[in-house]
């Protein structure tokens, strides 16, 4: 090629064979090679607060690239891609769920955008329920300035730096977007029974097996200047994209309707 690059930061990479080939191509033009992994390289979550040296998942058969049913396997196999072709130079970053303004999935979108529409909100389970996230910007953020450290390694990338609730997020939400709100607590046995579907129908929620998810450990990457701006500018951030965008786009949580009902049910003696 005939050029050469301070880093290269490969945000898309699924398969381990496309990884290969943009590592092997850029191995000898470029000094560092950043890896957007997932924390869903760890197949299982049986603790809180697991860290980098926790287990990773594994395929059967590598040449397998069903990147839905093997996501956090191929995952794995990518950022080894990454670690052969860059041997001491690569940077791996294993972040949870990412969101803010542009967020094309609704997850997070959701809640401020509920907590706006007003009203009675149904909540998932009980205000302890753990959450981890982080806005998009700080893990950008976060990411050029490990690059201008010459860092290497991976690191997990979630936040915020102290443990955070669903409830303490859903009063921040009503309390940045419309304090004329409420809550109600439906508890698990109860959403499971009308057969809510757990981070779709209410996102961000997962049942208690599923929780440790969002307890995973980020030790290493606080002190490696990990940083959050607060929770609350998130929120307006978000909100405010969020009403620009056309009506539906993107459709995800639970209908006015679906959301009387299911609160109905729960009052019902």
């Amino acid at each position: 090629m005939g050029r050469t690059w301070d880093a290269v930061i490969d945000v898309p990479g699924y398969v381990p064979r496309v990884v290969h080939q943009s590592a092997q191509l850029l191995a000898d033009a470029v000094d560092r090679y950043v890896f957007v992994s997932s924390i869903s390289v760890y197949p299982e979550f049986p603790v809180p607060g697991m860290d980098e040296t926790a287990a990773v998942a594994k395929i059967d058969d590598e040449t397998n690239e069903d990147v839905s049913a093997n996501y956090g396997a191929l995952k794995v196999l990518c950022e080894r891609e990454v670690e052969r072709a860059f041997l001491g130079r690569s940077l791996v970053i294993r972040p949870g769920l990412i969101v803010g303004p542009h967020d094309p999935t609704g997850r997070f979108t959701y809640w401020p955008v509920r907590a706006h529409r007003g009203g009675e909100i149904l909540a998932p389970d009980s205000p302890a329920v753990p959450l981890q996230l982080i806005d998009a910007r700080d893990l950008g953020d976060w990411t050029i300035r490990m690059l201008e450290r010459r860092a290497t390694g991976v690191f997990n990338a979630t936040g915020p730096a102290e443990p955070l609730t669903m409830g303490e997020f859903l009063e921040t939400a009503m309390a940045v977007c419309n304090p004329n709100t409420s809550l109600t607590w439906v508890p698990e046995a109860a959403l499971l029974e009308q057969k809510v579907v757990p981070w779709s129908d209410l996102p961000l929620w997962l049942p208690s097996g599923g929780a440790n998810m969002l307890r995973v450990g980020i030790t290493r990457a606080l002190d490696a200047g990990l940083s959050f701006r607060p929770l609350a500018e998130t929120v307006r951030d978000t909100l405010s994209w969020a009403l620009a965008q056309p009506p539906g786009q993107p459709s995800v949580g639970l209908s006015p309707e679906r959301e009387r009902d299911l609160l109905a049910a729960w009052k019902s003696p």
